[in-house]
C-alpha cells in the first residue's frame, strides 16, 4: 500500500494542503516551508553554538590577556634597553669626572665652585671644562650642609671668628660658597666664640709675644680676626 503524502492546511484559506506543496490548489496561496524546519537553517544554528560556546572558553580577563602582557612586557625591555644605551652612550671621562665630584662633596664637603675648579685645574685633576660641568651638573649634594661642616671644622679646629669663618666660607681664595650657604652654617654653627677669641689671644701670646693692648687690636682686626669688641674683651680679660 503506497504511504500517503502527509497533508497540512493552507494558512490562507485552511483547505488541506499536500506537505511538499509550495502552492494552495484551492486559492493558489504560496505556502512556503517555515525556515526552521529546513535542514540547512538547523546547520547554521548548530555551528553557531558551537561557535559561542568556543569563544567563550577561551575568554580570558583583558588585563591577564598574555598578548597585552607579552607587548608591556617588550615595551619594558625597550626601555631599559634604550636606559641603558644612554649610560653607555656617556664618555668615561665623564663618569670619572662624576665619582671624583662625589668624592670631594661628601669626604672633604668642598662648594660646588670649589669642586668645579679643582676638576679642572692643572694642579688638580685636569678634567675637561666639559667632563667637570656634566659631573656637576648630576653631582646630588647637600651645599648647605657642607658648608656647615666646614665652618664647624673652622669653629673647633682653628678658632676662627663668627666673621671670619662666614668670610672664608664665600672667598674666592676660600670654600668659594654661596653667600646664602655660608649664611646658613653660620647661623647654625655651634660654637663658643669667646673660648675661640681666647684660644687665639693665648696663640699670640705664647708664639709672637704680643702685648695684651696689640692682641686686642689684632682680634678685632678688620683685616685679622674679625672677633667682635665684647669676645675680644673677654679674651684679654682672661689671659694669664
Amino acid at each position: 500500500m503506497a504511504k500517503q503524502p502527509k497533508i497540512r492546511v493552507c494558512k490562507n484559506c485552511n483547505n488541506p494542503l499536500p506537505e511538499k506543496a509550495t502552492v494552495c490548489p484551492s486559492c493558489g496561496a504560496k505556502n512556503k516551508k517555515p525556515i526552521y524546519k529546513k535542514w540547512w537553517f538547523w546547520l547554521i544554528v548548530a555551528l553557531i553554538v558551537i561557535g559561542a560556546a568556543s569563544s567563550g572558553g577561551t575568554e580570558s580577563d583583558p588585563s591577564n590577556n598574555q598578548p597585552s602582557s607579552s607587548v608591556s612586557s617588550g615595551e619594558t625591555e625597550n626601555a631599559s634597553s634604550s636606559k641603558s644605551s644612554e649610560t653607555d652612550s656617556i664618555p668615561k671621562e665623564y663618569k670619572s669626572a662624576l665619582k671624583k665630584a662625589e668624592s670631594y662633596s661628601d669626604i672633604m664637603h668642598m662648594s660646588k665652585a670649589a669642586i668645579y675648579d679643582q676638576l679642572v685645574s692643572e694642579y688638580g685633576e685636569q678634567f675637561s671644562e666639559e667632563a667637570a660641568q656634566y659631573a656637576i651638573d648630576n653631582l646630588v649634594a647637600d651645599w648647605n650642609a657642607n658648608a656647615l661642616v666646614k665652618a664647624e671644622d673652622y669653629a673647633k679646629t682653628l678658632q676662627m671668628s663668627k666673621a671670619g669663618i662666614y668670610d672664608q666660607l664665600i672667598s674666592e681664595y676660600g670654600e668659594k660658597f654661596t653667600p646664602e650657604e655660608a649664611q646658613y652654617a653660620i647661623d647654625n654653627v655651634e660654637a663658643d666664640w669667646k673660648a675661640n677669641a681666647l684660644a687665639k689671644a693665648e696663640s699670640y701670646q705664647e708664639m709672637m709675644s704680643m702685648s695684651p693692648s696689640a692682641i686686642y687690636d689684632q682680634l678685632v682686626s678688620e683685616y685679622g680676626e674679625k672677633f667682635t669688641a665684647e669676645e675680644a674683651q673677654y679674651a684679654i680679660d682672661n689671659l694669664s
